[in-house]
């Protein structure tokens, strides 16, 4: 842990000493990360690499957005929590297995070797892309519910566990990854569910906030700067994403989705 401590010392100096139009350049990709995270996931994967640019190390640089990111999903769940109405049962369901997970993944983050981070994170946001595009196929070949059946909870549950270590060790484009195993695995229209992977989103980054306020090097002072602009960002994707056809906010995912991984694999 000193070495990462050392990191994070680092990492707070590189913010001290950014240039104004560092500084500027981060503030546009907060705004734009939470308008991004609202509309269809993945916007953390702008911060991530402009953190790394301004000089952070990736340990600090993912740590960092992962708790800059918390107001953003605040911003998203405010934008569509209409679309939350009548999920009460399914939240009930979901939130604490997300919460385990997310703590699962935190702890895994913090004591794997960087080598396993860079392996498993663009296969499983890749794989995540494919599955959101693949989604209706997929449904017909399994079988479509009869409207009101229940969730498949046997599915959904630990899907949602596993996507909630995935938030926790990383959480670029965790957006991706829950919507398309929300859209397999319960009965419901795509911008419902948009809201209830908001709120997930916004558990996840919970937990994580909380462990890597404790354990991990956050650069506060950039969190600071950049929390502001993925709330507002945040509000105005969330609020965009209830008023765009699903087909549309189908393949934003996926482009987005697809994005983030080709970018962590040439990186």
């Amino acid at each position: 842990m000193a070495g990462r401590g050392r990191a994070g010392r680092d990492s707070v100096r590189g913010v001290i000493d950014a240039s104004p139009g560092a500084l500027v350049f981060l503030l546009v990709a907060g705004l734009l990360a939470g308008g991004i995270n609202g509309v269809a996931g993945g916007g953390s994967l702008l911060v991530f690499p402009a953190l790394l640019a301004v000089g952070f190390s990736p340990l600090a640089a993912n740590v960092t957005n992962s708790v800059a990111q918390w107001p953003g999903y605040v911003g998203i769940v405010a934008g569509t929590r209409k679309d939350l109405v009548g999920q009460r049962r399914r939240v009930l369901h979901t939130v604490p297995v997300a919460a385990v997970g997310s703590a699962v993944g935190c702890v895994l983050l913090l004591v794997l070797p960087d080598a396993v981070f860079d392996a498993v994170v663009p296969a499983l946001v890749l794989a995540a892309s494919a599955l959101t595009a693949l989604g209706p196929r997929i449904r017909t070949w399994i079988g479509t519910p009869e409207p009101g059946a229940p969730d498949r909870l046997v599915t959904l549950l630990p899907a949602v566990f596993f996507a909630g270590v995935y938030g926790g060790y990383f959480g670029g484009a965790l957006g991706v990854i829950l919507i398309a195993t929300l859209q397999l695995c319960t009965n419901d229209t795509l911008r419902r569910l948009n809201a209830l992977k908001a709120l997930l989103t916004l558990l996840v980054a919970t937990v994580t906030v909380v462990i890597f306020a404790v354990g991990a090097p956050v650069d506060w002072l950039a969190v600071a700067l950049l929390a502001p602009t993925t709330l507002v960002g945040g509000y105005l994707g969330g609020a965009l994403a209830r008023r765009l056809p699903e087909t549309v906010l189908r393949w934003s995912v996926v482009v987005v989705g697809t994005a983030v991984g080709v970018y962590l694999i040439v990186t």
